[in-house]
C-alpha cells in the first residue's frame, strides 16, 4: 500500500507544479469587432484553400488504392492518355514550329546602317574605320561614285538584308553559305559594287537570327503528324477487369473509368465540408493559441500569422510535389518565435503542418522539415542579436539537408531532391528575412529579443531626451529597471521585456520635468505654489498621457507603451486626495485615481511594485535589517495586492514572495559596506 501511495503523491506534485507553470493568466486583451471580423474572414479563406483539392481534382487518380473493382460494360477503344502525351514529347524537339522576329530583324538593319555610315565618312574623309578591308578597284569604285549613285546602291543593298531576313535566317550558318547567299542576292551589280556590299551584308547578319519559336504552331503541327500516325488507343472488350479494389490504378486503367464515367469529377459535399472544418478548426484554434500565450497579440499581428498561413497553402497547391516542406515552413515558424514567442511559431508550425496537402514521400519530408523548424522556433527565442540569428540561419539548412539525405538515402529516384539548392534556397530566405526583419517588426509591431536589446541602448533619442531634461527621473528609472529586472528574474518572467519596459515607463514627465520632486532642486515645490489639488492631480495623470503620446510619436512597440499606464493602474494619488478632503470631506476618490489599466501582465505588475518600493527601500536607515526591509516590502505590496492592482497580472501569492525576496537581495547590494581609504595629510609646500 505504502508503495502505490508514494509514486501517485508524486503525480500530484507534479501535476500541481505544471499548473502553477501554467501561462498566460491574463485575460486576452479585447479587439474591435471588425478585427475579429477580419480574423474569421481569413480563417475561412484558409480553410477554403485547404480544402480546395477536393472541389476541382477527381475522385481516382493515377497510383492511389482502387476504391472498387470494375469491369467494362461493353466493348470500347480508349484513348491512351499517357502514350499520347510520350508521343507529343517524342516528336517536340522535331516539330517546333520558328517564325521571323521583326524586333531582332530591324536590330540586323540598324547593324547594316552603321556599316553604311563608316562608307560614307570614307567617302568624304577620305579615311575611316571600315568594317572590311577594301581592294584598290574597291575604293576607286568607292571614291568616284556621285551622291545619288552612291544612294542608290545603299538601297540595293538594304533591300537585299531584307529579302534575305524575310526568309529566315539562322545563327548557325557558315560564313561562306551567308556570302553566296548575299553575292547572289546582289548580281545586277557590278563586281566592285557586289563583292563590297556581299561582304558589308555578311559582316552585319554573320552569327545572328531573326527566328523565334511559336508555341501555338508547334502545337499544331504535332497535332497534326498525331493525326497522321494514329491516335494510340486501348481495346476495351465487355467484361475486361478494368481495377481491382485495393489495388493501385494504373494510368491506363484511369483513362477507361474516366471513358465509361466512372471517374466523379463532382465536388464531394460531405468530404469537402470535413475537410473546410477541419481547416477552418486548425485556423481558428491556432489564433486562440496565439492570444492565450500573447495576450496583448493584436490583430495584425493574428493576420500575419494567417497571411503566411495562406502563402504556403497556395504555394504548396501551385507547385505540387515540387513543393519544399522545409523551405515552406522554417521560415516563418522562426519569424513568429522570434516576434510573438515560441508557443507562437509552434502553434503555427502545428496549423501549417496539418493543412499542407502533402502525400506519398513527401510525408518523411514533411516530418523532418517540423521536427527542424520546432527545434528553430525553440532555439529562435533564446537568442538575443542579429549575429546569433546569422548564425542560425547557417546552421539550421545546413543541419536539415544532412539530415534527409541521411534519411532518405537509398530511396527511389523521385525521392532523391535536389538538397544542395533546397539548401541554398531556404539558406537564403533565412538571410532575406534577416535584411527584412525590421521592417516587418515596425509594419506589424513584432518585438524580438535583438529589437528590445536594440531599444534598451541608452543612446536612443528618447532616452537621451530624458537623462538631459529629466535628469533626477532618468536616474529614478535606472534603479527601478534594477529592480523590476532582478524581480523578473527570480519568478521566470520576461527579463528583457521588463528592462526596456522600465526604462521607458516615465517618459511622459518630459512634458513637465519640474513637477516632479525628483527633479526638483532645493527650491518650491511648484504644486504648493499651485495649491489646487485636483489641478495637481491632473498633472500627475498627463505623465502617462503625454508618455502613450511620445510612445506613438518615437514608434515605441504596443507591449512596451502598455508599462506607461499600466506601472500606474488605477492607484491613488493619496497625498492630493489628502489634500482635497481637508477642503471639501465629499470628493470622491475615483476624481484622484489614476485611469488605468492595471497591470494586465506579470511584467508589468512587477514594474509597479518596484515603482512602490524604490523610494521606501532607498529611505531605510542603515541599520536596518533584511527581516525588516523584507516586512516593509511585504506591506508596500501587500497594500497593492488589497487595492486590486494585481488582479488580472497573473502573478501568483508565491511568486510575490519571490519578488519580495529579490527587490531586498537588490537592496542589500545598494547598500553594501564600504571599507575607509585613509587620506594622507597635505604637506606643506616650501619654497
Amino acid at each position: 500500500m505504502m508503495r502505490w501511495r508514494q509514486p501517485k503523491a508524486q503525480l500530484k506534485a507534479l501535476w500541481r507544479q505544471l499548473l502553477r507553470l501554467e501561462r498566460p493568466r491574463q485575460q486576452p486583451a479585447v479587439w474591435r469587432p471588425r478585427d475579429t471580423l477580419s480574423v474569421g474572414l481569413v480563417c475561412l479563406l484558409a480553410a477554403l484553400l485547404a480544402s480546395w483539392p477536393l472541389l476541382v481534382e477527381p475522385s481516382i487518380t493515377a497510383g492511389m488504392p482502387a476504391p472498387f473493382t470494375a469491369r467494362a460494360p461493353k466493348a470500347a477503344r480508349v484513348v491512351d492518355s499517357t502514350a499520347l502525351e510520350e508521343r507529343r514529347l517524342q516528336l517536340l524537339p522535331r516539330t517546333a514550329v520558328q517564325v521571323v522576329d521583326q524586333q531582332a530583324s530591324q536590330e540586323l538593319q540598324r547593324r547594316l546602317d552603321a556599316s553604311l555610315a563608316q562608307v560614307q565618312q570614307l567617302r568624304r574623309q577620305g579615311t575611316a574605320l571600315m568594317p572590311t578591308t577594301l581592294t584598290q578597284a574597291e575604293q576607286a569604285w568607292l571614291l568616284s561614285r556621285d551622291p545619288t549613285q552612291l544612294a542608290s546602291w545603299e538601297r540595293e543593298l538594304r533591300q537585299a538584308q531584307l529579302r534575305m531576313l524575310s526568309q529566315g535566317l539562322s545563327g548557325s550558318l557558315a560564313e561562306g553559305q551567308l556570302l553566296g547567299a548575299a553575292t547572289l542576292q546582289l548580281e545586277t551589280l557590278p563586281p566592285p559594287a557586289r563583292d563590297l556590299g556581299a561582304r558589308l551584308l555578311t559582316r552585319a547578319l554573320l552569327g545572328q537570327a531573326n527566328l523565334r519559336a511559336d508555341p501555338a504552331l508547334s502545337q499544331r503541327r504535332i497535332e497534326a503528324l498525331i493525326s497522321q500516325q494514329g491516335i494510340p488507343t486501348l481495346r476495351v472488350r465487355a467484361g475486361d477487369l478494368i481495377t481491382r479494389q485495393g489495388e493501385p490504378v494504373s494510368p491506363q486503367a484511369l483513362d477507361v473509368l474516366d471513358y465509361f464515367g466512372l471517374v466523379n469529377r463532382r465536388p464531394r459535399p460531405l468530404a469537402w465540408l470535413s475537410l473546410f472544418a477541419q481547416g477552418l478548426a486548425a485556423a481558428a484554434v491556432m489564433v486562440l493559441l496565439l492570444r492565450r500565450w500573447r495576450a496583448c497579440l493584436e490583430p495584425r499581428q493574428a493576420l500575419l500569422a494567417l497571411g503566411m498561413l495562406l502563402l504556403v497553402q497556395g504555394v504548396c497547391l501551385w507547385l505540387g510535389p515540387l513543393a519544399s516542406p522545409l523551405v515552406l515552413l522554417v521560415p516563418p515558424t522562426l519569424l513568429l518565435a522570434q516576434g510573438l514567442g515560441t508557443a507562437a511559431g509552434l502553434s503555427w508550425l502545428a496549423a501549417a503542418s496539418l493543412l499542407l496537402p502533402l502525400g506519398g514521400v513527401a510525408d518523411l519530408r514533411l516530418v523532418l522539415a517540423a521536427a527542424v523548424a520546432a527545434a528553430g522556433a525553440l532555439a529562435a527565442g533564446r537568442q538575443r542579436s542579429r549575429g546569433e540569428l546569422l548564425q542560425l540561419a547557417v546552421l539550421l539548412p545546413t543541419a536539415a539537408v544532412l539530415l534527409q539525405a541521411l534519411l532518405l538515402q537509398g530511396r527511389s529516384a523521385p525521392a532523391q531532391l535536389d538538397l544542395q539548392g533546397e539548401a541554398l534556397l531556404l539558406g537564403g530566405l533565412l538571410m532575406a528575412g534577416l535584411l527584412l526583419a525590421p521592417l516587418v517588426e515596425e509594419l506589424f509591431g513584432l518585438l524580438t529579443r535583438s529589437r528590445l536589446l536594440e531599444l534598451a541602448d541608452l543612446e536612443r533619442p528618447l532616452l537621451r531626451r530624458l537623462s538631459s531634461e529629466a535628469p533626477g527621473t532618468f536616474e529614478h528609472t535606472l534603479m527601478i529597471a534594477g529592480l523590476a529586472e532582478e524581480g523578473a528574474r527570480a519568478i521566470g518572467a520576461d527579463v528583457d521585456l521588463v528592462r526596456t519596459g522600465s526604462l521607458y515607463h516615465d517618459v511622459g514627465k518630459l512634458h513637465g520635468p519640474h513637477w516632479f520632486i525628483e527633479n526638483q532642486g532645493e527650491g518650491l515645490n511648484p504644486h504648493d505654489q499651485l495649491d489646487d489639488p485636483h489641478a495637481s492631480a491632473a498633472i500627475l495623470q498627463a505623465h502617462v498621457d503625454e508618455g502613450l503620446k511620445l510612445a506613438r510619436r518615437y514608434r515605441l512597440p504596443r507591449p512596451l507603451a502598455d508599462f506607461i499606464p499600466e506601472h500606474q493602474g488605477t492607484l491613488k494619488m493619496g497625498y492630493f486626495l489628502h489634500q482635497a478632503r481637508e477642503r471639501d470631506p465629499s470628493v470622491p476618490e475615483s476624481v484622484f485615481r489614476y485611469q488605468g489599466p492595471r497591470p494586465r501582465s506579470r511584467e508589468t505588475a512587477i514594474l509597479m511594485l518596484a515603482d512602490g518600493c524604490e523610494a521606501a527601500l532607498r529611505s531605510l536607515p542603515p541599520g536596518t535589517s533584511e527581516q525588516e526591509a523584507r516586512a516593509m516590502v511585504r506591506q508596500l505590496i501587500g497594500a497593492r495586492l488589497r487595492d486590486g492592482q494585481l488582479a488580472h497580472s497573473g502573478l501568483s501569492r508565491s511568486e510575490l514572495e519571490l519578488v519580495i525576496r529579490a527587490f531586498v537581495r537588490v537592496w542589500r547590494r545598494m547598500r553594501h559596506r564600504r571599507i575607509p581609504y585613509p587620506i594622507a595629510p597635505r604637506r606643506a609646500f616650501s619654497a
